[in-house]
Order: C-alpha cells, then structure tokens, then sequence
C-alpha cells in the first residue's frame, strides 16, 4: 500500500487483511527524513513511486480463489512517468548523479529497465 497513491487502495487493503481468517500481511511504502526529501512531501513521494511503477499497488487475498477468482488484485494503473522523475527527488540518486553522471545515467536506464520488467511481470500474474 501506498496511502499518498491511493487511499481508497489502502483502506480496501487493510479491510481485506483484517477480515481475513488466517494471518495477514500489509506492505506499506513509508517515507523517510533519510531519502533526502521534504518530510510533509513524503505522501506526493509515495504517488511518484506508483506514478513511475517502482511501488505497485496490488492485493493479494487467497479467499478469492475459492470464489474461482485470482487472488491477485493489480490495482496499479501503468506507469505514468519516468522512474527518475521519482528517483531524483532523493538525496541518494541526486548524489550518484552529481558525483559519477555517466555511471548514474547508465544505472537509472538499468533501474528503468528492472522497473518495466517488473511491472510486466506483476501485471501478467494479474491476468491469470
């Protein structure tokens, strides 16, 4: 979950996972004073990670195969924007490329090429 994307997302995730009969997990993206960002920005962050597709918005509940239904919900709409348009918000990423800009143009492609596998992948479990 990511409330900054999506608070409709995040309630219906905690609903499911508490009414679930068994244990449950929620993975939450949290901000942090430590990524090098403006603390009262850290719900726009969490957008811009949905937006580029490096957080996917997704639940999983097994009750729904019973139901002949998949158990995966993608709730993510596609990437809207670049993973670096997340990326440099971050003091982390702004420093690799201040200090090393061709290593970090060479690794912000790599890290766009992960996020686009990935999303692929989630977006084809999904689909089953």
């Amino acid at each position: 979950i990511a409330m900054g994307a999506n608070d409709a997302q995040t309630i219906k995730a905690i609903q499911e996972a508490e009414a679930f009969d068994g244990p449950a997990i929620l993975i939450a993206y949290s901000h942090c004073i430590a990524h090098g960002i403006d603390i009262a920005k850290g719900m726009t962050q969490q957008k811009l990670a949905v937006d580029s597709g490096y957080w996917i918005l997704y639940r999983y509940n097994p009750a729904l195969r019973a139901a002949g239904k998949n158990p995966l919900q993608f709730d993510s709409g596609a990437p809207k924007i670049a993973f670096k348009d997340y990326a440099y918000n971050e003091t982390l990423y702004r420093m690799l490329a201040q200090s090393h800009p061709q290593e970090a143009d060479r690794l912000m492609k790599q890290a766009q090429d992960l996020v686009n596998t990935h999303w692929k992948r989630y977006e084809e479990l999904a689909a089953k």
